[in-house]
């Protein structure tokens, strides 16, 4: 008696589902005749293109004022900060770095805010026997002017609790004596920042160089 009703019942069962499939989806409609069908949302931002092309300044018909273009090759310099270009001091930002996952991400973040000051030149030293080529390939399209320098850390130095950084802090100040310290080259009136590649500025900061330059001016040469 079991079997023969276990056997009637899975018999049935399909039917009985196609039945509840088919009648569901009608009532469904029924119940909502106001829906709106889903439409496919597009972004704008799906087809941009990023990486090295991200980095590229634009190249308007007309750039905007405060924007200022150098002759030597690829580097250039952008300013939107107030203030005549040839008055203000050069800043001279050093920054050390050192392979890593996150280092072509924090290189990057720094490099948006430089491309907003005027007269800036970007000293990047690298914590390394030999230039890395990520490096090398940043600093050709960031768009920003830039020296890009390299020495490596001693390993006694490399112990927790000494300074970081003190190696390539001091190359890059070297470089700057090196380079400035010549009667061919005219005295430059600069001063000089470190700017850690883990640190995050404000373009306020750079307003408030500017403005205070009779007290931060630096004599090279």
């Amino acid at each position: 008696m079991k079997s023969l009703f276990y056997s009637r019942f899975f018999i049935l069962l399909p039917w009985v589902l196609i039945v509840v499939i088919i009648i569901d989806p009608d009532t469904r409609r029924s119940s909502s005749p106001n829906r709106v069908p889903p439409s496919r949302t597009h972004s704008p931002y799906w087809h941009r293109r990023v990486g090295r092309a991200a980095l590229t300044r634009p190249q308007p018909s007309d750039p905007p004022a405060g924007t200022r273009a150098t002759k030597q090759g690829h580097l250039a310099t952008t300013g939107t900060l107030g203030g005549k270009n040839d008055t203000l001091p050069v800043i001279f930002a050093i920054t050390p770095t050192y392979s890593r996952p996150v280092q072509k991400a924090e290189l990057t973040r720094l490099a948006n805010t430089f491309r907003q000051v005027p007269r800036l030149h970007w000293i990047v030293v690298e914590d390394s026997a030999q230039p890395t080529e990520l490096v090398s390939r940043f600093l050709s399209g960031a768009g920003v002017r830039a020296s890009h320098l390299h020495v490596p850390t001693p390993r006694r130095y490399k112990r927790a609790g000494l300074p970081r950084a003190t190696e390539q802090r001091n190359a890059g100040l070297a470089w700057l004596r090196q380079g400035y310290h010549s009667p061919r080259i005219p005295p430059t009136v600069g001063v000089v920042f470190f700017a850690d590649d883990d640190n995050t500025y404000s373009l306020e900061l750079f307003e408030e160089v500017f403005h205070l330059m009779a007290g931060l001016k630096v004599a090279l040469g």
